[in-house]
């Protein structure tokens, strides 16, 4: 809570995958609860890449976390507290636009909401709710990769079917990792169209 205006607010970690946006998150968490603070996490049910119930980085870092139907159970994450004063909510892009409200919520009920998430689907187009997320957040952090292909900084995500580039007609959500996706730069991001 803020001392001088006794509020929330909301803090928002992006940028594109491999950046990271989850470890930053985990990083605030360990900060949180060593200042003593209660801390919740929630996660999306449909990522499970680092074991359900937990939210997990790329590099094996992990912290224990409540799985939240991201469509219809967005409304149970404020039913889920029990007095902690920071909310982490990781994979934000995976979220319906009720999430927003969500964080509205909590943040006037004086908690500190930190929400983490890629603000571009691999087409390079806005990944909603993450861009109403940071027009509406009091702190916003962008991170980014380094382009597999070129070493540049990465800014997009590439995803990849069977090593080439995906087809821009196919599903928005493809949960995965490396095997899935690389970090590319503006220049290297390439779609298939044929």
């Amino acid at each position: 809570m803020h001392k001088i205006t006794n509020s929330g607010w909301v803090e928002v970690v992006t940028g594109c995958m491999f950046s990271g946006k989850t470890e930053e998150l985990l990083r605030r968490l360990r900060r949180a609860e060593i200042a003593g603070q209660e801390v919740a996490a929630f996660k999306p049910s449909l990522d499970d890449r680092y074991g359900e119930g937990t939210v997990g980085s790329h590099n094996g870092r992990q912290w224990d976390a409540t799985v939240v139907d991201p469509d219809e159970g967005v409304w149970d994450i404020p039913e889920e507290l029990n007095g902690e004063e920071v909310v982490a909510i990781d994979e934000a892009n995976f979220f319906s636009e009720e999430l927003v409200e969500v964080c509205e919520f909590l943040a006037d009920d004086d908690r500190r909401v930190v929400v983490s998430g890629t603000d571009q689907t691999f087409r390079g187009e806005p990944f909603d709710p993450l861009p109403r997320l940071v027009a509406l957040a009091e702190y916003v952090d962008k991170y980014q990769a380094i382009c597999a292909q070129c070493g540049e900084p990465a800014t997009r995500n590439q995803r990849l079917v069977g090593g080439e580039p995906a087809h821009v007609d196919d599903p928005t959500i493809v949960v995965g990792a490396d095997e899935s996706y690389e970090a590319r730069c503006r220049n290297c991001h390439t779609l298939r169209t044929d």
